[in-house]
C-alpha cells in the first residue's frame, strides 16, 4: 500500500516539504545578511485545512482533464514566498535580522521534530493494525 494515498500521510509530508523550504529560506536570508539591499524572504504560513481541501477535492481521472486552480498554483510543490517584516534596515539597505531568522529556524526544527515524530507513531499504528490477532 502507498502511504500518500492515506490523507494523514499526505498531509504530514505536505508539512515536512513546508517546513525543509522553510529551512533552505533561512538558510538564504542568513547567506545573504551581508548583501546590500537585500530582503529577508518567508513563506506563507501552512495551513493544514488549505492541504486539506486539496486533498479532498475532485481529482483528474484523465490526462485531458483541465487542471484545478490550487493544482496549477502549487503544481511545483513549492509555497509562495512574501517578504519579511522590516525589523532592522541598515545603512546599505539590508533587513536581515540574524537574530529573528535563528527563531525562525529553530521554530521551523522544532516543528519539523514534531511531524516527523507525529509521523513515525501513526506508521508504528498501522504496523500494530495490520498484524495477525494475538501475535
Amino acid at each position: 500500500m502507498d502511504l500518500s494515498q492515506i490523507p494523514l500521510f499526505a498531509m504530514l509530508r505536505g508539512r515536512l516539504g513546508y517546513l525543509s523550504d522553510k529551512q533552505r529560506l533561512v538558510a538564504q536570508n542568513v547567506a545573504n545578511s551581508d548583501t546590500p539591499g537585500y530582503r529577508p524572504h518567508d513563506l506563507k504560513p501552512f495551513s493544514f485545512d488549505v492541504k486539506l481541501q486539496a486533498q479532498s477535492g475532485p481529482v483528474a481521472t484523465q490526462p485531458n482533464h483541465m487542471q484545478l486552480k490550487t493544482q496549477r498554483a502549487n503544481g511545483s510543490g513549492k509555497f509562495m514566498q512574501t517578504t519579511g517584516r522590516d525589523s532592522e534596515t541598515t545603512l546599505n539597505g539590508n533587513a536581515v535580522s540574524l537574530e529573528d531568522q535563528m527563531l525562525e529556524l529553530t521554530d521551523a526544527r522544532m516543528n519539523y521534530d514534531a511531524a516527523i515524530s507525529f509521523y513515525q507513531k501513526s506508521l508504528g499504528l498501522l504496523k500494530l493494525a495490520s498484524r495477525a490477532p494475538g501475535r
